[in-house]
């Protein structure tokens, strides 16, 4: 299946990188380029793509913004956003979670790294770059602004023990290689945990699971490391 990417940023000869870059990849297709946010949320409605590669800084509505509008709205559901930055900090990586990314990653990375990160994100699963670490990250949700709650403790209990415990591994960080390993199932019984877990929760995706996770305290804060 040819995943289908929508390349979002005011940088023309950026954009024309990056199409060149996934337009070489069998497996995936540019379907339209914006040059704003507004344009952005504009040609997502239009084409529907599975991803939408968006920058943060651009001119009149911003990256940020855009992802809110695309990820707020139910018709655009199926559609994952991968933002790729330059300005990689903790608040930008905070908002752009709370805003509705599925990944973040830094404008240095690889070419391979930014095309695998396309495939995982179109995937259904999280993506962080090393910068944007897992401490930064629980650090902010445990503090979520009112408006951001996704999910209440209460509602962990419509999930199984073992939904539950590959919820949690997932927040860790663990593919689902890892925690079907760990527990010694297969990597499609884990898939099916988390996918029910995120129906159960309504998460979007497995990056609101790992939001959920932490506001909820099923996963607890790691201390910070000197």
């Amino acid at each position: 299946m040819t995943i289908r990417v929508l390349l979002a940023d005011d940088q023309t000869l950026l954009r024309a990188t990056f199409r060149m870059l996934v337009d070489s990849c069998e497996d995936m297709t540019v379907v339209g380029e914006a040059s704003d946010g507004a344009e952005a949320v504009a040609l997502t409605r239009a084409h529907h793509p599975d991803i939408v590669l968006m920058d943060i800084r651009m001119p009149g509505v911003d990256g940020l913004a855009a992802t809110s509008a695309i990820c707020a709205d139910p018709e655009l559901s199926a559609t994952r956003i991968l933002i790729l930055t330059t300005f990689e900090t903790e608040d930008y990586v905070a908002r752009a979670l709370h805003a509705g990314a599925s990944g973040f990653l830094g404008k240095d990375v690889t070419t391979d790294t930014l095309l695998d990160g396309l495939r995982t994100v179109a995937s259904g699963e999280a993506l962080l770059s090393p910068t944007a670490t897992r401490t930064l990250i629980a650090n902010f949700l445990m503090t979520p602004a009112p408006d951001t709650q996704l999910a209440s403790a209460g509602q962990l209990s419509e999930l199984t023990a073992r939904e539950r415990e590959t919820m949690a591994m997932a927040a860790g960080g663990k593919s689902n290689i890892e925690i079907a390993e760990t527990l010694t199932l297969s990597p499609l019984t884990v898939r099916t945990h988390i996918y029910r877990a995120m129906a159960k929760l309504g998460a979007r995706d497995r990056a609101q699971l790992v939001v959920i996770a932490y506001q909820t305290g099923l996963v607890q804060v790691p201390p910070l490391t000197p």
